[in-house]
């Protein structure tokens, strides 16, 4: 259908939804109900980090255009600050049954972290979303699907958004760099990238962080600011154990505290982050994660994080020595 038939529609809108990256499956979807300029009521699913707000607001700002900045055409709110039942009763059924402005044919409404939403605010949720369809449609935006109620997601299209690979957090963490003259070394860059696990909102966090310490980054910098720490060293720890030297491993592991200022859980994740690097047979393997898990557990509890962390490694040597 032409333009001229859609009156609440500009001839020239911004293009902004083709920046969204690695989501290419999701984006043409998108696209479509932009070129249609129609829409059901959407849930976008999916890791931090990953462009769902952002794929919102841009799918939006490609329907309005400049009538986007009209506060009567979307809304958007956080749920894990407005997520009561008062709140769905009043402020936003209020929002939905009130009819759009002629020149548009359907508002918005962008419900962040809806899955921090409590039960009762997402029971009341459902019969408006069902009866204001016509004026209002909603997109939901949470972290994990299955806490929104069957009933909404029935009255909804699911989109699953999945982590950004390495390359496009490279990408956007060089143009950031580039514009806050900050260097990055190819192990630096490396390190952002591999400690925010597919996030690239934490990734430049960590980048923002690090650059109040130097304008020079390079892996030693990152891994401190992450409380990360050198994969070489927590081998040492596990290898000085696996040998039966209890009293040298509990050195190194006082010594890499006391350095890099870490929580027990912290080592704990690091040392699982590389036991499967480790040169020794597989069923040792399992024994080491579930010693690691057990003292996780126990340390989750409120265990004492020094008497924990020696156990640990004297169960390590034990189970060397054992065989």
């Amino acid at each position: 259908m032409s333009f001229e038939n859609k009156p609440w529609v500009e001839k020239y809108r911004p293009r902004v939804l083709d920046e969204i990256v690695n989501q290419k499956g999701i984006i043409r979807r998108l696209k479509q109900f932009v070129k249609d300029f129609s829409m059901p009521h959407l849930i976008f699913a999916g890791p931090a980090g990953t462009g769902k707000t952002t794929s919102a607001l841009a799918m939006v700002r490609e329907l309005y255009g400049r009538k986007m900045a009209v506060n009567k055409t979307y809304l958007e709110l956080n749920a894990s600050d407005a997520r009561g039942i008062d709140v769905i009763r009043t402020f936003i059924k209020d929002f939905a049954r009130a009819r759009p402005p002629a020149d548009i044919a359907f508002k918005v409404l962008i419900l962040d972290e809806a899955d921090n939403m409590t039960s009762p605010a997402l029971q009341a949720l459902r019969r408006t979303m069902e009866k204001y369809t016509k004026n209002c449609r909603m997109i939901l935006i949470c972290n994990y699907s299955n806490k929104i109620i069957p009933p909404i997601q029935s009255r909804c299209v699911v989109f699953r958004f999945a982590s950004l690979n390495n390359d496009d957090i490279k990408l956007r963490v060089k143009y950031v760099a580039k514009q806050e003259n900050i260097s990055l070394t190819p192990g630096g860059l490396n390190a952002i990238v591999d400690v925010s696990r597919g996030d690239c909102r934490r990734a430049i966090n960590y980048l923002q962080s690090c650059g109040t310490i130097s304008k020079n980054i390079d892996q030693e910098i990152v891994l401190r600011v992450a409380g990360e720490v050198p994969p070489e060293k927590i081998k040492e720890i596990l290898n000085t154990a696996l040998e039966g030297q209890l009293q040298l491993s509990i050195k190194l592991l006082n010594d890499l505290i006391k350095e890099y200022g870490l929580s027990g859980q912290n080592i704990i994740k690091n040392i699982y982050k590389e036991i499967y690097d480790l040169k020794v047979r597989e069923d040792m393997k399992i024994e080491l994660v579930k010693l690691l898990a057990e003292f996780e557990y126990r340390l989750s509890q409120g265990g004492t994080e020094e008497i924990q962390l020696q156990a640990l490694l004297a169960k390590i040597v034990l189970l060397q020595s054992s065989e």
